[in-house]
């Protein structure tokens, strides 16, 4: 169960997360698309899980791949965000959210377009 101070800070970074990433998409030459599907916090609120839905799908492993390297960056302008709401700043651990490509595949499999042999 989470607390309401894991949830709030998780707000906090998904809503900060969010805007870098919008800014970055346009500034960038690219066309691309980074979303935060979900924040999740410990409860010592000291490692925040970012799940990153990245589209199109072929940019997905350049786009993580700098992501990750910048994860420095990315926690800096946390702390620059959120000094004032929390103590510690917490380490950034970048994940990709598959789920709607699941939705997708399922979708096709039901209609009968994909892999799954019809019964």
């Amino acid at each position: 169960m989470e607390s309401n101070r894991q949830r709030k800070v998780a707000q906090i970074i998904q809503e900060d997360m969010a805007e870098i990433f919008r800014k970055q998409a346009s500034d960038s030459k690219q066309s691309f698309l980074v979303s935060v599907s979900d924040v999740k916090v410990t409860p010592d609120l000291g490692i925040a899980k970012i799940y990153l839905s990245i589209f199109p799908a072929e940019l997905r492993e350049p786009i993580m791949k700098e992501i990750n390297e910048n994860n420095a960056f990315y926690r800096n302008y946390l702390g620059q965000k959120m000094a004032k709401q929390v103590r510690i700043i917490p380490q950034l651990v970048f994940y990709i959210d598959t789920s709607l490509d699941d939705v997708e595949r399922i979708e096709k499999e039901l209609k009968g377009e994909g892999d799954n042999p019809i019964l």
